[in-house]
């Protein structure tokens, strides 16, 4: 019997997830919830999504859309709920309605990591999160590093990482955030990023630094990673060619950018032109002893989709790792091209 996922929040990275859940052929998607009616509950409608609403009905009604009920009419259908609100908002859920109603959830990784039993990235500590109550998702930039970094640790050790963030100014719909003409550093040592990376790779010594730059499209982060053993280029890039979730692109294929990726995807046929994988370039990685250094590009609105449904797998119980992990590939077409 399919189970029954409620989505809390059906913004950029909501509206995937909710998308992605309902493909599962081991989930159904309850319904999802908005506060005001926009272009995304109408394309919700139009999908035939359930939608409830947690600021009354006046508005979605006027304009054509059924509301099914309020916030709490969906946590009693719903047997698992995945809290994509903005920061802090999750919180506030879990303590006022998930924790009281006894509802296991899923959070994203604008909250801290205290908000979950486990912080969570599918491939490096699935078991972790196995029957837990609450599980966070890290975010976009932690999700990538962690998916890299990980199996150059399980297979050569890590002494230390340095990675910088260079991170997009804002999502391409967004028209109220972001500098226009400016490079904004991150005025903290280290950025959050690292202490993240550390509630999931616990063993990990890792310093990061992160700054703002005027693009929409993507993240990139230039790694610096002092290994216990010593490696050649190849072996690392067969490595990560073999690593689920991680694509190896190359210059030669004439992608040379963030935004050739972003085609790149199109051309792939991903729906919203996604690119869930973690992207490395092949000419951008050298090892010089056992220093690796390495370029990846991070799509920041739909990396953690995949581990949002992973996550739902291992709170209720879903223990083959493995077998999650395939099953949202397939139905996401990861790593198929």
């Amino acid at each position: 019997m399919a189970l029954k996922v409620g989505l809390v929040g059906y913004g950029t990275i909501g509206k995937r997830v909710a998308d992605a859940i309902a493909i599962q052929k081991d989930m159904e998607l309850a319904g999802i919830t908005s506060h005001t009616y926009n272009y995304r509950t109408e394309v919700a409608k139009r999908k035939g999504m359930k939608i409830f609403s947690t600021n009354g009905k006046e508005d979605f009604e006027k304009n054509g859309i059924k509301i099914e009920g309020d916030f709490n009419a969906l946590l009693d259908d719903a047997e698992v709920i995945v809290d994509c609100t903005p920061k802090g908002i999750g919180a506030s859920n879990k303590e006022n309605l998930y924790v009281p109603q006894k509802k296991k959830a899923i959070f994203q990784g604008g909250e801290k990591a205290s908000v979950g039993d486990v912080s969570f990235v599918a491939q490096c500590n699935y078991n972790e999160a196995l029957n837990k109550d609450f599980v966070r998702v890290v975010s976009c930039n932690t999700t990538g590093l962690c998916r890299t970094l990980d199996p150059i640790n399980k297979k050569y050790g890590i002494e230390s990482v340095h990675a910088t963030m260079v991170r997009r100014a804002a999502d391409p719909w967004d028209i109220y955030h972001g500098p226009i003409n400016a490079v904004v550093p991150v005025l903290e040592l280290p950025s959050h990023h690292g202490p993240d990376v550390r509630t999931v790779l616990k063993d990990v010594e890792i310093f990061t630094t992160a700054m703002s730059v005027p693009t929409t499209l993507m993240h990139m982060h230039s790694l610096t990673v002092d290994l216990k053993k010593a490696a050649k280029s190849e072996e690392i890039l067969d490595l990560l060619r073999e690593t689920t979730r991680v694509r190896v692109v190359r210059n030669a294929e004439r992608v040379r950018s963030t935004a050739e990726i972003m085609e790149f995807a199109k051309d792939l046929g991903r729906l919203r032109g996604d690119m869930f994988e973690i992207c490395i370039w092949e000419e951008g990685l050298g090892v010089h002893g056992k220093k690796l250094f390495y370029l990846q590009a991070i799509h920041q609105e739909s990396d953690v989709v995949l581990e949002n449904v992973d996550a739902i797998r291992a709170a209720t119980g879903f223990k083959d790792a493995q077998k999650s992990i395939e099953m949202t590939n397939d139905s996401l077409m990861v790593n198929r091209f």
